[in-house]
């Protein structure tokens, strides 16, 4: 009996895990990556050490219109499968806080097991084929289309295509976003994209005094006066603006606030273990103690220098401490953005397949689709279970 042939776009975590499942499901697979070699965006995460996934599984994981749509795709490959399908290709886990790493430090041992894996199974990885147009075939029964993928070179016919080939965000070559234009001409709404899990640009007159600083602070997000979101962790202050985990967590929030027209401010708190009468009484405290002290040397001792320099300036010291308020005028660029929001809206694909409800034996996964996670293995987790999904169906008999 023939193989049903599954063409895959893109060779990263999501493609190679399509690629995976589909032959372990018995497809004959192709899979067209447009760089040279497969699995460059895994070998840049964690900054070289790849954080594969997350032990924690909190409700605010992922985000998009419907961030629910990640929960059946997640409960057919969990977790725990992560982690036992990496063991079996030779990962061993090293467990940070519940944040895993592979135990080599390498984020390049992923990639290579991972196509190891493809090889043993005998998935053919075409590499330089850039992809340039789609056309489905219609069966002379019209019952069933397959597809012809045009390449700057070639021409590939297959039974199923899985779009894997990723977002905007990153800087690596390759990172052009093509999987939304070849989605959209197979009619798929795509809803704006976006930077996130990015720094932010805010308006101030003192980035150039702050600029290096590390520290500690909870940051909220707030938009027509009410709260959107909060997170805590070290803090990045930059020349124009702010950046850290907690700044990448809430920048989704940020930047689509901006683009659809809504105002974005920021307030930081730089001593969130204490509230606003406990710092004003500590302050007091100090002055009592050591009454030669003016505003700047009361707060050696409790941060930074470049920071005490623009805190002694403000009117209000505890509200500059506590609130200091900023205007967000923008974030990085898609190249220094870790991921994208927005994407091919998920209401037009079914969350147990991948598979399009718009195009038949078409599937899309991982970044191209409306869900983002935040930091910490969550995107990740999201690119091999929405691989496996699809790669399992894609090769299901027609």
């Amino acid at each position: 009996m023939k193989k049903k042939h599954v063409i895959i776009v893109g060779a990263g975590a999501s493609g190679l895990m399509a690629g995976i499942m589909a032959a372990r499901n018995g497809a004959a697979v192709t899979i067209l990556e447009q760089n040279e070699k497969p699995g460059k965006k895994i070998n840049a995460t964690g900054n070289g050490r790849c954080n594969y996934t997350n032990l924690a599984m909190p409700e605010n994981a992922y985000r998009g219109e419907h961030p629910e749509f990640v929960q059946e795709a997640l409960a057919q490959f969990s977790v725990s499968d992560t982690i036992e399908f990496f063991k079996e290709l030779g990962i061993y886990p090293l467990d940070r806080k519940g944040y895993l790493y592979p135990r080599s430090g390498q984020a390049q041992s992923v990639t290579e097991v991972l196509c190891m894996e493809a090889a043993n199974l005998g998935v053919k990885i075409k590499t330089n084929e850039k992809v340039v147009s789609v056309e489905k075939v219609v069966s002379s029964q019209k019952k069933t289309n397959g597809f012809r993928v045009l390449t700057e070179g070639w021409h590939y016919e297959g039974d199923a295509l899985i779009l894997a080939n990723g977002s905007r965000a990153s800087a690596i070559s390759g990172s052009d976003g093509s999987g939304y234009e070849l989605a959209k001409k197979l009619g798929h709404h795509i809803v704006p994209v976006w930077p996130a899990l990015t720094a932010l640009k805010c308006k101030g007159n003192f980035f150039k005094t702050w600029s290096g600083v590390r520290t500690e602070g909870k940051i909220t997000l707030f938009s027509e006066g009410k709260p959107v979101v909060t997170e805590q962790g070290e803090l990045q202050l930059t020349d124009y603006g702010v950046s850290g985990i907690p700044v990448f967590q809430i920048s989704r929030y940020a930047v689509r606030n901006i683009k659809e027209g809504r105002d974005a401010e920021i307030t930081i708190d730089f001593m969130p273990e204490l509230s606003a009468d406990e710092f004003r009484e500590l302050l007091l405290k100090r002055k009592r103690t050591c009454p030669y002290k003016n505003d700047r040397e009361l707060l050696i001792g409790l941060f930074p220098e470049k920071l005490i320099r623009i805190f002694a300036g403000q009117k209000d010291l505890v509200r500059a401490v506590k609130s200091l308020t900023l205007t967000v005028t923008d974030s990085l660029s898609f190249a220094q953005a870790q991921v994208c929001s927005g994407g091919v809206d998920t209401r037009e694909i079914h969350s147990r397949t991948m598979e399009s409800r718009k195009c038949r034996n078409l599937y899309i996964t991982g970044e191209l689709l409306d869900i983002d996670g935040t930091c910490g293995g969550y995107n990740l987790q999201w690119a091999w279970s929405s691989g496996t999904a699809a790669g399992v169906h894609a090769a299901a008999d027609i």
